[in-house]
């Protein structure tokens, strides 16, 4: 049996034509579709900008927060800065980690370095914050560009050691690898030294009571190829309590904020 359709040969004309015409349609259509998609996906939501600050110094430890640079996140264009400071300590709140390709609105991490973390680790988070500001690229994307990056040298790892302290009250992250993208609410005050191209066998780590070594770059990257690595100490059950307690007022701006981050040591 001939399946094949016979059309006079002036009606063949057009209707390869038309067949033309809607091929190249539809692949006009595409890239306006997906450039909509990736516009709504990248998009965050602003922070109020005293809760913001509150947020990203708790970060520091108190006699570090006077003197420490402040970034905030402008959704549109990236970070900028708030204040500045004059111990070389900054920080800020991570709203999107490259390592793990995805957009989400619910991220929150603050973090602060020391004079060598900001000079080479920060520029990484202003250049993905300011790429999914653009609403140019994809999260895979971004990804893709921050391994190029390190690949090439234009992104390296500190200079010398030195140290990035968590000690906020509450988190909202991954709590694992690039490989587990589940997000939850945690209350984990930490300390972290730098520890570039090392894992957790170097240092013998202790996952569920420290130090061990984190390090995320090495699963997009390769085994000990990852700059960014650290060796994390979590902070005493005495002193994250105490944290917790200190902090009480800013945690309950934040629940008001949004109810995920509620932890069970409010008490609410």
């Amino acid at each position: 049996m001939n399946n094949s359709i016979n059309l006079p040969n002036k009606n063949r004309k057009l209707f390869f034509l038309l067949v033309v015409l809607l091929m190249t349609s539809q692949c006009l259509l595409l890239p306006i579709k997906g450039f909509g998609q990736k516009m709504a996906d990248s998009k965050l939501e602003k922070i109020p900008v005293s809760l913001e600050r509150d947020y990203a110094l708790s970060a520091l430890p108190p006699h570090l927060r006077k003197g420490a640079t402040v970034y905030l996140l402008d959704p549109t264009k990236g970070y900028y800065m708030n204040k500045k400071g004059t111990n070389g300590f900054i920080c800020f709140i991570s709203r999107m980690e490259w390592e793990w390709g995805e957009f989400r609105n619910d991220y929150t991490m603050p973090i602060s370095f020391d004079p060598a973390g900001a000079k080479a680790i920060f520029p990484v988070y202003q250049d993905v914050a300011a790429m999914r500001a653009s609403g140019k690229f994809t999260a895979r994307q971004i990804k893709n560009i921050v391994i190029g990056r390190i690949r090439k040298g234009i992104y390296t790892a500190p200079s010398r050691p030195g140290i990035s302290y968590m000690l906020e009250p509450v988190m909202r992250g991954y709590p694992g690898d690039p490989t587990n993208n589940k997000i939850m609410t945690m209350s984990m005050p930490h300390y972290m030294f730098y520890a570039p191209y090392m894992n957790n066998t170097d240092i013998g780590g202790d996952l569920d009571n420290g130090p061990f070594v984190s390090n995320p770059d090495n699963t997009v990257l390769g085994d000990k190829k990852g700059p960014y690595g650290y060796i994390i100490m979590p902070a005493g059950e005495v002193e994250a309590a105490k944290i917790v307690k200190d902090n009480s007022d800013l945690l309950k701006r934040l629940v008001a904020y949004k109810s995920y981050y509620k932890i069970k040591a409010m008490g609410m």
